[in-house]
């Protein structure tokens, strides 16, 4: 610092103290954003952050001066490099991402810039009216003609593949196609915060990601908990529930009744004894009665079947309290 010029030691002093004053320290990706445009975000941002742009030798300075009171700042410096400006801020790295990600925006090609994505001019009219134009779309590739006193695109054209650079004549004619290719605005490269550096990898995450991922990760640990019955405050109401289930229809199998099955016992001899004379031919007033009754029910029934049992089962379930359950085992084993 000693051989530095006086203005450069102040701007250097400027960018440490900052530094020192705010939490979160950034490096952002300055490339290819007009002047008036970076004015533009820099007023969006005045009121929780700054940005200073100088030379990278000078914010690399700084990051080295500021390291010895921010251990692992000095971390940034692999950032720097390119056009690349220093952010301070008490916006935390993930939401500096999103805002800064916030003032991007489309702008026109220049000439030798790689495509972003392949550029394709869709087919159908274009601004122009009949004149000489025609004759500059033909020559970059485009297929044009006069149709209705409008220019036309006859069919869809690409232009440019993605990463390969752009020609001058192309830069030109695609604002005047109403094209603009390029996404321009703060790229956050890296962001510092209590000794740790958040590079763009990490910060670029859906903004759901972490709440979807434990919603996933809680509920398939309940489902493992009832799958192996281990009794939780979370898991006792399903797996209590689950045991009268099963305790149910092992004493309807095995045709032990109590109060709770004895409806159903019945019902399952019923139609068990239907179904035996219907077999062996015995008819009977009654049973022929049951029989007609029981065919007519199933025919009214069939219709609804599949949409009406999974919500008869939830119903079930929904009904069947802890008590009720305890009280089932109890009937059953005792």
């Amino acid at each position: 610092m000693a051989h530095v010029a006086a203005w450069k030691k102040d701007l250097v002093n400027e960018l440490v103290e900052d530094m020192r004053e705010y939490p979160v320290v950034a490096v952002v990706d300055m490339s290819g954003i007009p002047g008036q445009q970076i004015q533009s975000m820099r007023a969006g941002l005045r009121a929780h952050a700054k940005l200073k742009m100088t030379k990278n030798n000078l914010m690399l300075l700084a990051l080295d001066e500021a390291a010895k009171e921010k251990p692992g700042l000095e971390e940034l410096k692999d950032c720097i490099h390119g056009q690349c400006a220093i952010v301070t801020t008490d916006i935390d790295p993930f939401k500096l991402f999103k805002k800064l990600e916030s003032t991007k925006s489309p702008a026109p090609a220049k000439e030798g810039q790689l495509a972003p994505m392949d550029i394709v001019v869709p087919k159908g009219p274009t601004p122009f009216g009949p004149g000489p134009i025609i004759g500059d779309l033909q020559k970059i590739g485009l297929p044009a003609s006069i149709e209705g006193g409008k220019i036309v695109i006859r069919k869809d054209t690409p232009l440019v593949k993605e990463g390969e650079p752009i020609s001058g004549p192309i830069a030109a004619m695609l604002p005047k196609l109403e094209i603009l290719p390029m996404i321009v605005g703060l790229d956050l490269r890296a962001a510092y915060e209590d000794g740790t550096v958040y590079h763009r990898d990490v910060l670029n995450i859906p903004e759901d990601y972490y709440a979807t991922m434990f919603a996933t990760a809680a509920h398939n640990a309940l489902a493992l908990g009832v799958s192996i019955a281990f009794p939780t405050k979370e898991t006792i109401v399903p797996l209590v529930t689950k045991a009268f289930r099963e305790a149910m229809g092992l004493s309807i199998a095995a045709a032990i009744p109590t109060k709770e099955n004895i409806d159903m016992l019945l019902a399952k001899a019923d139609a068990q004894m239907l179904a035996i004379a219907s077999a062996a031919g015995y008819t009977s007033d009654s049973i022929a009665a049951k029989l007609s009754a029981r065919a007519a029910t199933v025919t009214a029934a069939a219709p609804q079947q599949a949409a009406a049992e999974p919500e008869a089962v939830e119903e079930e379930e929904e009904e069947v309290s802890e008590e009720e359950a305890a009280a089932g085992l109890a009937s059953l084993f005792g």
